[in-house]
């Protein structure tokens, strides 16, 4: 694909977990460098210079964001998922449908370490192949969570046979499409689910 004739780019932020692990809200846990992890989220998203939506289900969230809007320099729209809540990969396909023709940069609000280094490497991917879904991979498992989701009519039909077939998994979607990997350094993709890996986050 010529690259003057890349789909426009527009980076996603998945916020709508229990938590459940954790015992308390992740997104609105207090980051080091300033404000929570949603708000630490949004500010690093707005980094790629593209749009930003935020999905969620959670009325804080929501308010959160709507709030921090000013003061990126990126616009801002937020969704509020509705039920059912089924995973992210109804939530993916949510975003597609909302976003069509759009490449979908999707990152979770549970991944505090995430940087700008790795975000552009997942954008340069993208331009090489656009077309392709991409996923991060961080040397021994894939973060399908943070990837490239093209939001094109064959992937989004594919997704919803997916799901219309009553299959959930995320991880079987990916391989069913022959999602490729993008290898990154392990560190920023480090996930924390429960308090003692909160708990060691920063020194």
């Amino acid at each position: 694909m010529d690259p003057r004739t890349m789909p426009p780019l527009r980076t996603c932020l998945l916020s709508g977990g229990e938590s459940r692990r954790m015992g308390r809200d992740k997104a609105l846990l207090p980051h080091p460098e300033g404000g929570s992890w949603l708000e630490r989220s949004l500010r690093l998203l707005a980094l790629a210079g593209a749009p930003i939506t935020v999905l969620s289900r959670h009325p804080s969230h929501l308010d959160l964001a709507r709030a921090i809007a000013p003061s990126l320099a990126v616009p801002l729209e937020i969704l509020e998922e509705p039920a059912p809540w089924e995973g992210p990969l109804r939530a993916l396909a949510r975003l597609m449908e909302h976003h069509p023709g759009a490449l979908l940069l999707l990152c979770p609000v549970d991944m505090p370490w995430l940087d700008g280094d790795s975000l552009d490497i997942l954008c340069q991917e993208a331009h090489r192949d656009p077309g392709q879904v991409l996923v991060a991979h961080d040397g021994e498992r894939l973060q399908p969570l943070l990837g490239i989701y093209p939001a094109d009519r064959q992937q989004r039909a594919s997704l919803q046979a997916h799901l219309a077939l009553g299959r959930r998994s995320l991880q079987g979607w990916l391989e069913a499409v022959g999602a490729r990997s993008v290898p990154l350094p392990a560190a920023p993709l480090r996930n924390a689910n429960d308090p003692a890996a909160a708990a060691a986050l920063w020194p």
